[in-house]
């Protein structure tokens, strides 16, 4: 049915023969952290998603979920550890100071390696955006542990230990990966990966602040300013509630017009599979899997996208895919809601006809309901 290999998830007794005792310095690691990451005073989304995945470890182990907030002495920074609380952690870890004003590798890897080392987590997640990936490379090496990158996949087993499951093998296989004999144990996860926890109002219960007792004098790096990216016409993928792609089946770039036109009809974001971009038909931004964007929409329509494994992983959380190939034997059948073996390069055209002739711009939003 699918083209998808799983590494097969060794049984407690299977990994026991190759896991040594765990170092009696790592024995009072405990609980789960999720790193809040902010900037200029926005959180990440991907955070509250990481919350929501945190929340089910915590409650397998039986242990707490905690939120860490790192940023400047500014009500912005102490809104996001209250809100922590709103996405079902148990406690926040709060370190604010003035050197947190931008975020800038040493300092922040200086604060959160000075909790780690305090408090002593066993499992630490944080979002695979630009400055999580900057941040867990750097406090993993720092700390001497291990790292599983942009997962699409976490589990635990009775004894602690997190199953972080990633592609590999160039989008492949799926590798699920254990950090047996170090603490704590880390993960990055790219945004869209984990559902959205719903939130639920909730006061705050405790909030841990740290001291940092780092100068600006003892930092090497200065922000001299920040410039603003003003590219209007950079995509909104990630959070899309309706996605219209296109890939190779369609054949030249004049024909990716279609998908194009059809996303304006809907009110849509458009994308495509790597191969468009490999050709330079469509901007990168635009590019949706493995190695470009994952999504969640409500609705996606992929035409003329074979459904390669690298696309499959960044498109699977979404709650509708409509599939549109003259390969009756395209993977991407395997996993559609709906597939529908035709030419897009003529039903794509009946679509927008379709939908123009249904939906007045004020109704639009009602396929995403």
């Amino acid at each position: 049915m699918s083209n998808i290999t799983k590494a097969p998830t060794p049984a407690a007794g299977g990994r026991a023969g190759i896991k040594k005792e765990l170092p009696e310095r790592f024995k009072a690691y405990k609980h789960i952290w999720v790193f809040v990451e902010q900037e200029r005073g926005q959180v990440h989304p991907v955070s509250w998603e990481l919350m929501g995945a945190g929340r089910k470890l915590a409650d397998k182990l039986k242990v707490d979920l905690a939120a860490v907030v790192i940023g400047p002495e500014a009500e912005t920074t102490r809104n996001a550890a209250l809100e922590s609380f709103c996405y079902g952690a148990d406690l926040t870890y709060l370190v604010t100071e003035n050197v947190l004003s931008e975020y800038r590798n040493e300092s922040y890897t200086k604060a959160l390696t000075d909790l780690v080392n305090t408090y002593k987590p066993e499992i630490l997640l944080l979002g695979a955006t630009t400055l999580g990936r900057d941040l867990a490379g750097s406090v993993a090496t720092t700390l001497l542990t291990g790292l599983t990158a942009d997962c699409t996949e976490l589990d635990v087993d009775a004894d602690g230990s997190l199953a972080a499951t990633r592609p590999t093998f160039g989008g492949s296989l799926l590798c699920t990966i254990y950090t047996l004999n170090y603490r704590p144990q880390m993960a990055t996860v790219r945004p869209r990966v984990m559902p959205m926890p719903e939130r639920v109002a909730r006061d705050a219960a405790r909030i841990i602040i740290h001291p940092l007792r780092l100068l600006e004098e003892d930092i090497v790096t200065k922000v001299l300013s920040f410039v603003p990216d003003r590219d209007s016409a950079k995509s909104n993928l990630a959070y899309a509630d309706v996605v219209v792609a296109g890939g190779l089946g369609l054949g030249s770039p004049e024909s990716f017009q279609l998908v194009r036109q059809l996303a304006a009809v809907l009110g849509a974001e458009y994308g495509c599979s790597r191969p468009l971009v490999q050709k330079g038909w469509v901007t990168s931004d635009r590019q949706i899997g493995q190695t470009g964007k994952t999504i969640r929409p409500k609705l996606y329509i992929a035409a003329g996208i074979s459904g390669a494994i690298q696309h499959r992983v960044g498109v699977e959380g979404a709650d509708l895919i409509v599939a549109i190939n003259t390969d009756k034997n395209a993977p991407i059948f395997d996993f559609a809601h709906i597939g529908v073996v035709n030419d897009a390069m003529h039903l794509l055209p009946a679509l927008t006809a379709a939908f123009r002739a249904r939906l007045s711009p004020h109704s639009r939003d009602r396929i995403a309901s």
